[in-house]
């Protein structure tokens, strides 16, 4: 043997470096020396007894030496398999939070969530989603203003000069209401194109929203060239579908009204009327709620839109239909308390102001205000819902959310949003088919 290798005790003679095992020891227990020749065999060590799991949120005792840096895995948490999204090369805390680039978090929603999605909406892009609704919410507003202020000033003098000409308030009133049929047949109708244009514009700003991203609305308008006439054609579809059954209904009021019914039995007949159409038209919101998503976001037609609403709703009506109806309630409670000062001077202002030009406009002026608040509230809300809805039911029923976090994960290493994102919505890019 060269020198300076010297053989310690015990290793065979024969055995050329790498020295080999001592010939005396197998292998140790954990916690056990190897004996060395001529020596007992040191006793077998107390046994550990386990540790005990730690309570949740607690940090687990020692347990032993640390694993290699970048491998600890975190207390009581399980491997997740490779193609998970939890998995980068190591583990995932199974309570940590999803991620979050926008205005979700990426996974499946709850209500809490799509409220608070809606809300984050309106405060990502104030000037886009509040300017648009505040403009929509003015167009829809004054003509109903108008007739409204117009029907107000002949009630209010009659109520301030009893002695007035019967004959000319009742001629008075009756243009009144003439004129607040026209003007809500008009508002119904600015609101057809203008809500219709508002929920698009939305509905595409939300899009890149769910990603962290801002889009203007003159981009938004923008992206939507082509798309105006199949979002037309849904809302028209679905008006229809809503109004159908008022087309056997309405004649059959003014038939009964003229056969002489009393007024008990008539009303009596309204009403039950209305319980059997209430579920219709509930029915029918419901369903198609999400086909204005559909032919903004995924592109499609006004037909196959509503197709696409009728399967993702399937499986999950009543939840869907409860988000609807709760967000409505809130909405109108909301802006309606908001408004409502206004709405209330304004009417004081048109029924005690002497059906003078001035008053009349002042009323009007108030009204408006009201009503366009209410509305500048509420537009957003409904939009920002039916969107987050329809992404929480690709979420759940599509493995969506994976699609989300792909993207997302790609979007934060490359530090920006870029707008071919708007492309992820397509159906073609779901994880389950």
């Amino acid at each position: 043997m060269s020198e300076g290798h010297e053989r310690p005790p015990g290793w065979a003679a024969d055995q050329p470096p790498p020295y080999g095992a001592p010939a005396s020891s197998p292998w140790a227990a954990p916690g056990q020396q190897p004996s060395q020749p001529g020596q007992q065999p040191a006793p077998p060590a107390p046994p550990v007894p386990p540790v005990p799991p730690a309570p949740y949120g607690e940090a687990p005792p020692p347990a032993g030496p640390a694993a290699p840096y970048g491998q600890q895995p975190y207390y009581g948490q399980q491997p997740q398999p490779y193609g998970h999204p939890g998995h980068q090369g190591g583990y995932q805390h199974p309570h940590a939070p999803a991620m979050r680039p926008g205005i979700i978090p990426l996974r499946p929603l709850s209500l809490g969530d799509v409220l608070d999605g809606s809300i984050k909406l309106i405060r990502s892009n104030p000037k886009a989603v509040l300017g648009l609704s505040a403009i929509t919410a003015l167009l829809v507003a004054i003509p109903v203003a108008i007739s409204q202020a117009l029907l107000l000033g002949p009630m209010g003098s009659l109520l301030t000069n009893p002695y007035a000409d019967p004959q000319e308030v009742e001629r008075s009133i009756n243009s009144g209401f003439l004129s607040s049929y026209g003007g809500s047949i008009l508002s119904y109708l600015i609101g057809f194109i203008a809500v219709t244009l508002l929920t698009g514009v939305l509905t595409r700003i939300l899009g890149r929203a769910v990603f962290g991203g801002r889009i203007t609305a003159g981009e938004a308008w923008s992206l939507l060239k082509g798309r105006w006439p199949a979002l037309f054609g849904v809302v028209g579809l679905m008006t229809l579908l809503t109004i159908a059954p008022l087309v056997v209904l309405v004649p059959l009021f003014f038939v009964m009204g003229g056969s002489g019914m009393s007024d008990g039995a008539f009303l009596g007949f309204m009403f039950l009327a209305l319980i059997i159409y209430a579920p219709y038209a509930l029915f029918v919101m419901t369903r198609f709620s999400f086909a204005t998503p559909a032919v903004v976001l995924e592109r499609r037609g006004p037909v196959e839109a509503m197709r696409r609403s009728w399967q993702l709703v399937s499986g999950d009506f009543w939840r869907v239909l409860g988000i609807l109806l709760v967000t409505m309630l809130l909405a109108g409670f909301v802006s309606a308390i908001i408004g409502l000062p206004f709405t209330l001077v304004g009417t004081f202002v048109g029924m005690l102001g002497g059906n003078t030009t001035g008053s009349l406009i002042v009323s009007a002026i108030l009204i408006t205000l009201g009503t366009m608040i209410g509305g500048m509230i509420s537009y957003p809300i409904q939009a920002g819902v039916s969107g987050l809805l329809y992404t929480d039911r690709r979420m759940r029923s599509e493995a969506f959310d994976l699609v989300l976090q792909t993207a997302a994960i790609e979007q934060q290493r490359q530090g920006w949003v870029h707008a071919s994102a708007d492309d992820l919505w397509h159906p073609s890019n779901s994880a389950r088919q």
